[in-house]
């Protein structure tokens, strides 16, 4: 027997320091919920995860662009509705200055009302969303991917020759009339294609926000697999280690007790 040297309790306490490190760990993991507490527990998973979780908030932003695009655009048809409406009361006034039995001045309150609508659309076409134009020839670029594609919407023209004819037009004469209800059928024609499109980009806007919710749903439980702790298995580790952890406490003092015997052969 030997006292300088005690290898029973040098295996012990390195037994006991390996069970204190697993429930040390096993302790982090359940605290934080994550089975990746530094990136030695699982470096390609962590690689992984940190991948996935940019995507995420890529994905959260480009769903919030097309949110933004999906409000212009349902802006834009609530002006086009009234312009609608306005275009409507135009050509059943073009129709009444049209009669025959209206004499000029007649037409003259008719043409009045007529130019008031006309100055109501002249001033929608200058309305904008948040300082982008509602109606404008330039096209918009809505981002609908978290990898930067886009989807364009061509713009919507207000002051385009189709509705500028009906703003300059008036209804001073019976031929002035006729002529002015031709425009303004024209541009009712115009409108609802404008309106058509317009609902054509509602679809695929509500669509890419489907779909975006979607992706993102995936990749949080991509994320959430490679990343999260199992707490049910967890703890049972947990209790594991702890019952190691105690019983190497009591071993390693037996094991320190153990030279003490030494000393009944000195006796």
């Amino acid at each position: 027997m030997i006292i300088n040297t005690n290898i029973t309790s040098q295996s012990a306490a390195a037994r006991l320091a390996d069970s204190s490190a697993s429930m040390a760990k096993s302790l982090s993991r359940l605290s934080s919920g994550s089975k990746i507490v530094d990136p030695s527990d699982d470096a390609g998973g962590l690689a992984v995860a940190s991948r996935m979780e940019a995507k995420i908030r890529r994905t959260e932003a480009a769903r919030s662009n097309v949110n933004n695009a999906l409000s212009l655009t349902q802006a834009q048809d609530g002006y086009l509705s009234k312009v609608y409406k306005a275009l409507n009361r135009m050509s059943e006034l073009a129709i009444f200055a049209n009669d025959v039995t209206k004499a000029d001045t007649d037409r003259s309150l008719y043409d009045l009302e007529f130019r008031q609508l006309a100055s109501y659309i002249s001033s929608v076409a200058e309305k904008d969303f948040n300082g982008v134009s509602l109606f404008t020839s330039s096209p918009l670029a809505v981002n609908v991917e978290a990898e930067g594609q886009t989807f364009e919407m061509t713009g919507i023209q207000l002051d385009s020759a189709t509705y500028a004819s009906v703003i300059g037009a008036d209804l001073s004469t019976t031929a002035a009339a006729t002529s002015a209800l031709e425009l303004v059928k024209t541009a009712i024609t115009q409108l609802a294609n404008d309106r058509a499109m317009l609902g054509s980009y509602m679809t695929r806007l509500n669509m890419s926000a489907e779909q975006l919710t979607f992706s993102k749903e995936n990749l949080v439980a991509s994320v959430s697999r490679i990343q999260d702790a199992d707490i049910a298995e967890e703890s049972t580790q947990f209790a594991r280690y702890n019952i190691l952890v105690q019983s190497g406490t009591a071993m390693l003092a037996q094991a320190n007790s153990m030279p003490q015997t030494v000393l009944r052969l000195l006796q």
